[in-house]
């Protein structure tokens, strides 16, 4: 089965282009055709992610030549490992259910085989990404996710605010790529290789120095960025929300955003041969994570707040990394995959049934839509790291692993962000569901959504429940297999009971609910005195601390005017006065040229003609014909000879 793991990247690209071309003569425009392609590149992610778990320790690298360039071989491989087992479950998983909820979600929408192309061909993009053995490769399909969230996010393009998000998300993005393919150059030009066996290989040899290890490892951290929406380059992934939901639940739970996270977690032997920049990257990650989650408290669209909430997952699993916790993030990494795709997936069905994404319009929906409720309702307690469901597991796992790092500023940061998280979803909860409904027309047109997006909603919740049980030692055990640095030091023992976490984290996600259930169910505090009270952070956080505002007028502004005035040099100065000046003196002279050829040369051509006919005209007419005038022409010639001859000796005889 692991030898044949190249049919998962491949049936995906084989599916978009089928689909893509061929869709409108297929069953249901293709969507068919895309969901038993992801159903059989599940089943055998499923299959290989069974045998490392009885084998962990297994490692298949599959390699063929691609291409060379001077002494260097470049080559397309497969590595099947457990990092790359547990990805694949999740993506394909994901992206399974995401297809068959589609089917209900975008069925009248008019470019339904193209939407379903442009899933799988996500969806190939990541796989090719996830089984890379090597850093081009890997770049190769991180560029090709971009291309297709792009194509996804702008899909109603005919929307003003969706070609932008799409525009948004594809350059901010890129701003994070340039410093990504800068650390693989610089890989290259130090090791010789990219992959990635070699390039660990060539570390533990010591070929580069820590420093060097470390800023390289930023240099990939900033693609991390990027994807995976760290600050400051977090700005496109609130605004992706313009796309399909469907297409939201995928970016955010198993594809795109997972990239970042992913490709610190494959490529971690780096960050940990230079040390500072895991702690560099752990001070982001909180960042990250606390300006968030503070954003999710004040917004009001259902796919806002989740989209802040992605955000802030992806700083835990960021900050996971730094202090040392790869495991711990890439556990968290999966549960959130699914628990969030459940969150996403429901917020797109509750849009289906009130038309709306404003949350102070919904309320009372629990009793309209009871399959849709219970889903979420495993989601949000997943979230907010309830037991016994998946994210109370995940998120004490990086608690801990902050608490063992010996940086207590950064584990109570973390727990505050735990509190913060369970507050904003339990008023996201309460406000869509539990509460009076607040607009009677839409809550009376509110309907349960149709089965083929209810089943994939009740799968997602079995998961959010029992992923925590099941994956709680396997993930461990499936990393394992990856050998560090011999100089990275493990983190020092912990001297705490160890229900003391596990405690604390409960603690933080019960007093969440609890003060969003105070606030916005029994009303003892009104939200709206607190608005007022804290009017200047209220703004701030509604204006999500002014980050755009500062790249407008900070890089967009001034690059605007600066390509204004640039433009206006090119125009008046390379334009007009570089090409157009020498088109006009080209132009000039060679009137002056013809005026010159035609005047002068023409006419000294003309003169010589002319005398030439003058000449021949004169002696044409001795040219008769008639004998005697010839002999005439010769005595009349001999006469002046004579002539002359004898003038000549008459000036000697005078003499």
């Amino acid at each position: 089965m692991i030898e044949h793991s190249y049919l998962i990247v491949l049936l995906p690209l084989l599916s978009a282009l089928t689909i893509f071309f061929f869709g409108r003569s297929l069953p249901l425009k293709g969507a068919v055709l895309g969901i038993c392609t992801l159903g059989i590149t599940l089943i055998h992610s499923l299959g290989i992610f069974s045998i490392l778990l009885q084998n962990p320790s297994y490692i298949t690298e599959i390699s063929i030549p691609w291409f060379r360039f001077g002494i260097h071989q470049t080559e397309f491989g497969f590595l099947i490992d457990g990092l790359s087992a547990l990805m694949l479950v999740v993506v394909t998983s994901v992206s399974f259910l995401v297809h068959v909820y589609s089917l209900g979600y975008m069925k009248d929408d008019p470019r339904f085989k193209r939407y379903y192309a442009y899933l799988s061909f996500f969806t190939f993009a990541m796989l090719l990404l996830v089984v890379a053995n090597n850093f081009l490769q890997m770049f190769i399909g991180w560029e090709l996710v971009g291309l297709a969230s792009y194509l996804l996010i702008g899909f109603w393009f005919e929307k003003t605010s969706a070609s932008n998000a799409g525009r948004k998300a594809f350059i901010t993005t890129k701003v994070g790529d340039i410093g990504f393919f800068l650390g693989i150059l610089s890989l290259f030009s130090l090791l010789g290789t990219l992959n990635f066996a070699q390039v660990q290989g060539r570390i533990e040899e010591g070929l580069i120095s820590a420093n060097t290890a470390g800023i390289i490892a930023l240099l990939l951290f900033c693609g991390a960025m990027g994807k995976s929406a760290q600050v400051p380059l977090h700005v496109w992934l609130p605004d992706a929300m313009e796309g399909p939901t469907p297409v939201s639940a995928l970016i955010h739970a198993a594809t795109m955003v997972a990239a970042g996270v992913y490709m610190v977690a494959r490529s971690y032997f780096l960050f940990q041969h230079g040390p500072f920049s895991l702690e560099i990257i752990a001070w982001v990650g909180m960042l990250t994570a606390f300006l968030a989650a503070t954003m999710a408290l004040v917004a009001t669209d259902i796919k806002r707040v989740l989209a802040f909430s992605t955000v802030s997952q992806l700083g835990y699993m960021i900050l996971s990394m730094g202090v040392g916790g790869r495991a711990e993030g890439m556990f968290h990494l999966t549960t959130h995959a699914f628990f969030k795709a459940l969150l996403f997936l429901g917020a797109g069905s509750v849009i289906h049934a009130t038309h709306t994404n404003n949350i102070e319009e919904m309320g009372g929906l629990s009793k309209k839509m009871k399959l849709t409720f219970i889903a979420f309702t495993s989601a949000w307690l997943a979230i907010s790291g309830i037991w016994p469901f998946a994210g109370f597991f995940s998120k004490d796992g990086i608690l801990e692993a902050t608490l063992n790092s010996n940086n207590s500023f950064l584990f109570w940061c973390a727990t505050f962000v735990a509190f913060l998280t369970a507050f904003y979803m339990t008023r996201l909860y309460l406000l869509v569901f539990i509460t009076e409904p607040r607009d009677k027309e839409i809550y009376n047109h509110a309907h349960e959504s149709p089965k083929s997006m209810t089943i994939p909603l009740l799968v997602l919740a079995l998961l959010s429940l029992v992923a925590g049980f099941l994956l709680e030692h396997s993930v461990p055990l499936l990393l394992s297999s990856q050998v560090l640095p011999p100089n990275v030091h493990a983190s020092s023992a912990h001297t705490y009971p160890h229900w003391l976490v596990p405690a604390i984290s409960s603690a933080a996600a019960l007093l969440g609910i609890f003060l969003s259930y105070l606030i916005y169910w029994l009303k003892a505090v009104s939200a709206e005195k607190i608005a007022s009270t804290f009017s200047w952070p209220y703004r701030l956080l509604l204006k999500k601390y002014n980050f755009d505002e500062f790249y407008i007028y900070c890089i967009i502004k001034p690059a605007d005017w600066l390509a204004q005035k640039l433009a206006l040099f090119d125009y008046h100065i390379f334009d007009q006065l570089g090409v157009d000046g020498i088109g006009f003196l080209t132009v000039k002279l060679s009137q002056i040229h013809d005026w010159f050829d035609q005047n002068i040369i023409d006419n000294l051509v003309d003169i010589w003609g002319k005398l030439s006919l003058l000449g021949s005209s004169i002696l044409r007419k001795f040219q008769t014909g008639l004998v005697q005038n010839y002999i005439l022409f010769i005595l009349f010639g001999f006469g002046l000879l004579m002539v002359w001859q004898l003038k000549i000796n008459f000036i000697e005889l005078l003499r």
